[in-house]
């Protein structure tokens, strides 16, 4: 049976305590832009690279035993399928995950070297969806999608309460802005939740901006036809959820869109001034900083998600071959 309610702030709150539990924080940087500090949440830091083991941890560790016998299947470009493999195999839970044929092989091969299985499809001719569903009834098993699922936007909102108390401890002014990559939503809505008197900007690859597109129409505007290249693999979501949407759509969030260039330049800073790997899609929400798309000004968060890089990539970004 499939258990339907809303992501709340209290169930981000007992996230954040399952993952305090297991994890430890991930750092929070502090670096001057404009002659504006600003701080830096390094998700990127995460044993798996990414956000997504937070989420995946709160949905996992929630099923019962009966559940966990039967197993998971999710689908994922990497991060999520390395998060729920993470949690499937600290939990002794069998894991199949559905992942893009052109998905990067970094994170390909992470998934299978945690002991869960691959399902690959394509990704312009394919449903993913379906294709996950399909295997979830077939062998009983319950579907942990990435971001349409209350747990794991809840697991999310997780490094939001973590950024906070270290905000605190340090002394840094309170977050007015937190500016967050999104792909589906999911890190967003949690953030939301978890901090509710911050405002939510979020940042997308340019042609896949529906997230920014639905906010601003009020209501859901899925990725237009033929929508351009981008490095950003952990951000190509074509339509975003009800879930996600209503939770951002209700606090007031907004967005904004980058470029390649925009992406990669942002990239370089990161290695440079803060010594971390950022992948595309977690190099977004720097990148409209950087940008000047979003003002900078005392009081910003900025969500490094994920640090998945594809070497050989990455090596060209660094030395600068646009």
């Amino acid at each position: 049976m499939t258990i339907v309610r809303q992501p709340t702030r209290a169930g981000v709150r007992d996230a954040a305590a399952k993952v305090a539990a297991i994890l430890p924080q991930t750092p929070l940087f502090v670096q001057e832009i404009r002659g504006v500090p600003v701080c830096f949440k390094a998700e990127c830091l995460q044993p798996i690279g990414a956000f997504k083991i937070r989420g995946a941890w709160h949905r996992l560790s929630a099923l019962d035993d009966d559940a966990r016998e039967k197993g998971v299947v999710a689908f994922s470009s990497g991060n999520h399928a390395q998060g729920v493999a993470w949690a499937a195999k600290k939990l002794g839970i069998p894991a199949v995950i559905v992942m893009p044929a052109d998905a990067p092989k970094v994170k390909r091969d992470a998934t299978l070297a945690m002991g869960a299985e691959v399902v690959s499809y394509d990704r312009m001719t394919e449903s993913r969806e379906k294709i996950a569903a399909h295997l979830a009834h077939a062998r009983g098993a319950t579907l942990v999608p990435s971001f349409d699922d209350p747990w794991i936007i809840e697991g999310q909102g997780s490094a939001g309460i973590e950024a906070m108390t270290q905000i605190v401890e340090a002394r840094l002014p309170d977050p007015a802005n937190v500016i967050v990559p999104c792909g589906g939503g999911g890190l967003a809505a949690g953030l939301a939740l978890a901090l509710p008197d911050s405002e939510i900007i979020v940042v997308e690859p340019e042609g896949w901006d529906d997230m920014t597109r639905s906010l601003e129409a009020g209501w859901i505007e899925p990725v237009g036809d033929n929508p351009p290249p981008t490095a950003c693999d952990a951000l190509q979501t074509t339509r975003v959820s009800p879930l996600t949407f209503d939770v951002l759509s209700r606090r007031g969030a907004t967005g904004v869109a980058v470029s390649e260039a925009e992406i990669r330049t942002a990239q370089r800073w990161a290695a440079a001034k803060l010594r971390v790997v950022v992948e595309p899609g977690g190099a977004v929400a720097l990148a409209a900083l950087l940008a000047g798309k979003i003002d900078v000004k005392p009081g910003l968060l900025v969500i490094l998600s994920g640090g998945n890089a594809d070497p050989d990539a990455y090596a060209q970004v660094l030395a600068g071959k646009d």
